[in-house]
């Protein structure tokens, strides 16, 4: 599989950065551009694996979201050949997905989903922004298989039907809290100490790499 390039348009700093911490943590490449004008030229001169934009700063009739909605409802093009940890046919797709902010006009969700382009509403928890990030690298052919399953970490824990959020929903953050979930101390820490090993696992077998 090729390296994972994720493009991140997106002009809020906290957000800029709680993204490229927990990309970068994957061992994925991720660049951060603040502006149309630059994520066009991005779009043109390199490969991206996915785009994460805030939906924010899209005119939505626009040229720019014009491209984002042809890339995300693009069928994956199958490559000749085949993938050696599936078996599978190799793809090749540039994958989007949308930040929906707090406060934005429903309207833009509304038509995200007539448009059935892929969404977040932000703050959302960790774990599922994971999840819908792993199945689109997944769809375009980034990665052989998806992350591994966050509902197995946490023994079939039930999540609280607003989990997406965080009690304070006009704080402007990436990520919701923790307490939006009913999960123990003891349960965290030991879903983290297991994240932190998978990191290690990921960057002993890079640094292997790029030895041979």
């Amino acid at each position: 599989m090729a390296e994972v390039g994720i493009l991140i348009f997106d002009d809020d700093i906290a957000s800029q950065r709680a993204l490229k911490h927990i990309l970068d943590s994957e061992g994925w490449r991720v660049r951060i551009v603040p502006d149309a004008s630059h994520a066009f030229m991005e779009l043109a001169s390199s490969h991206w694996s996915l785009v994460i934009v805030n939906a924010a700063l899209i005119d939505l009739r626009g040229p720019l979201f014009g491209m984002l909605r042809e890339l995300a409802q693009a069928e994956p093009v199958r490559k000749p050949g085949r993938d050696s940890a599936t078996g599978n046919a190799t793809a090749s797709m540039i994958r989007v997905l949308f930040l929906v902010p707090p406060g934005m006009d429903s309207s833009v969700q509304v038509m995200l989903e007539q448009e059935a382009l892929p969404y977040a509403l932000k703050p959302c928890h960790l774990h599922d922004f994971l999840e819908k990030v792993s199945d689109l690298l997944v769809d375009g052919g980034a990665i052989a298989r998806p992350l591994r399953s966050i509902s197995d970490s946490f023994g079939g824990q039930k999540r609280r039907k607003d989990s997406r959020f965080s009690r304070d929903a006009g704080s402007g953050t990436m990520f919701a809290s923790r307490e939006d979930y009913q999960m123990t101390e003891e349960e965290m820490t030991e879903f983290e100490q297991q994240e932190e090993t998978e990191r290690k696992k990921r960057q002993k077998k890079l640094q292997s790499l790029g030895g041979g």
